[in-house]
């Protein structure tokens, strides 16, 4: 069954229209299969064509979601790159991919004894995981989200999920201005220390008004 639907790709907090037709499992050379799917603001994986994305639905098996995302990277391949940003190649299987927000989503801030502070995405634990760095945080100025650095080959920026941003916004901390007032943070405290806020990922998020519909 061949499926057809109007989707919104969201790239840098901004959501633009297109129509996109596939089919699941399609092959459009011989011994190449074609899947696609959607990751949605809590890190949660789904085939894109799933009516009821919700934690029932999504793709739960730990060693799939490290094999599938331990790939994943921008989609240079020539099809689907405007609908489905990015692609992760498996053997003779193409997963096309799109995202609500960033392909990469943090799930849990973890730490082992003696070792450095981590934070592990998609479902993968310790095997899908970067070193936390508290002064690359960068909380969006609009929707309020809060991103972290991110593997290169997906772009660069991940989004933390909305559990684990409310759980470290305790420690974000804000220097006002001469009108009194602070939007943004400015430092944040770890481990006792005081971390200045870097804005290092202010480049991940242009505004394009003109061509895309902002959603808050």
């Amino acid at each position: 069954m061949r499926f057809v639907k109007r989707i919104f790709s969201r790239q840098c907090g901004l959501f633009c229209r297109n129509v996109s037709s596939y089919t699941q499992g399609q092959s459009p050379e011989a011994r190449i299969r074609e899947y696609f799917y959607y990751i949605d603001h809590q890190g949660q994986l789904f085939l894109d064509d799933t009516k009821v994305k919700n934690f029932v639905t999504c793709f739960k098996d730990q060693h799939f979601l490290v094999f599938f995302f331990s790939r994943l990277k921008v989609n240079q391949s020539g099809r689907y790159q405007q609908d489905f940003p990015f692609v992760s190649l498996c053997g003779r299987e193409r997963n096309f991919l799109r995202c609500e927000d960033q392909p990469i989503v943090f799930t849990h801030l973890f730490s082992e004894v003696g070792l450095e502070d981590r934070l592990s995405y998609c479902g993968g634990g310790a095997k899908l995981s970067v070193p936390f760095r508290p002064q690359s945080l960068f909380m969006h100025p609009d929707s309020g989200r809060v991103y972290h650095p991110g593997p290169e080959r997906t772009g660069g920026a991940g989004l933390l999920r909305s559990a684990l941003a409310i759980e470290i916004s305790a420690h974000f901390g804000y220097d006002t201005g001469q009108d009194g007032t602070a939007a943004q943070p400015t430092h944040f405290t770890w481990a006792g220390r005081r971390h200045a806020l870097s804005k290092e990922l202010e480049k991940h998020f242009p505004v394009q008004k003109d061509e895309c519909m902002k959603i808050r």
